[in-house]
């Protein structure tokens, strides 16, 4: 029977994707991409903290069904690398200890129900919810009878990834462990091209600073050679 049950499991396919949509809006998709990304980079030295986004969970073996598709999750404990989908069993049995999801006018209350139940029952220790509509917060955090609510979420601090929950009168603010703010892409580029633009000015200061210096030493090789020709040794105190 053994045998049975585990050629069974062998032939069960682990489907990379769910047919859905990373998201359903640019809004919910710019959210998505600024939390995992700099989630990437705040854990980007650290080799076993993996970051992934819109990846497909299987928390069971043998199950493909129980399974969910975190907008972002972060697992302590397992090394960065590329997966088709996050199989618990293959990954020493860790599950996600951080789950973010961003709303969208798509989500029903069924459905974020059930994904509130699988993290419950999968162990994960803090979920985060964002709605950027209505630039609401809510959050849970693993205790002695499993996920519950974050009371006050006003400069919440994450204790698994250390960056803190603010709001400002249009949208959520997250601030890295030193202060800096997560910051987009764009934002990125930008600053990029300020550094890029500050560093081309200075070689530009540089450069006439060295042509400066050459302009005086040409001179006063021109001075001394003055001297010489009226028989002054210009070298000589």
């Amino acid at each position: 029977m053994v045998g049975i049950e585990a050629r069974k499991q062998t032939n069960i396919i682990y489907p990379d994707s769910d047919g859905k949509p990373m998201s359903d809006n640019t809004k919910q998709f710019r959210w998505i991409t600024v939390i995992y990304h700099n989630l990437e980079w705040l854990f980007a030295h650290d080799p076993n903290v993996f970051v992934a986004g819109d990846l497909l969970w299987y928390a069971v073996e043998g199950n493909n069904k129980i399974r969910q598709a975190p907008d972002v999750m972060v697992i302590f404990g397992v090394p960065k690398g590329d997966r088709g989908s996050y199989m618990q069993w293959k990954e020493n049995h860790i599950s996600p200890q951080v789950v973010f999801e961003i709303l969208s006018p798509g989500n029903t209350l069924t459905e974020m129900n059930k994904k509130q139940v699988f993290y419950h029952r999968y162990g994960v220790e803090e979920y985060y919810i964002y709605d950027p509509d209505k630039n609401d917060l809510t959050g849970w955090l693993r205790g002695e009878d499993g996920l519950e609510v974050i009371e006050i979420m006003e400069n919440w601090v994450s204790p698994r990834l250390g960056i803190r929950f603010n709001y400002s009168e249009e949208e959520l603010k997250l601030y890295r462990p030193d202060g800096q703010p997560f910051v987009s892409y764009l934002d990125i580029s930008q600053q990029l091209n300020t550094a890029l633009q500050e560093v081309e000015q200075t070689q530009q200061r540089l450069q006439a600073v060295e042509q400066q210096v050459e302009q005086e030493r040409e001179r006063a090789e021109r001075l001394a050679e003055q001297l010489r020709s009226l028989g002054i040794n210009p070298e000589q105190k």
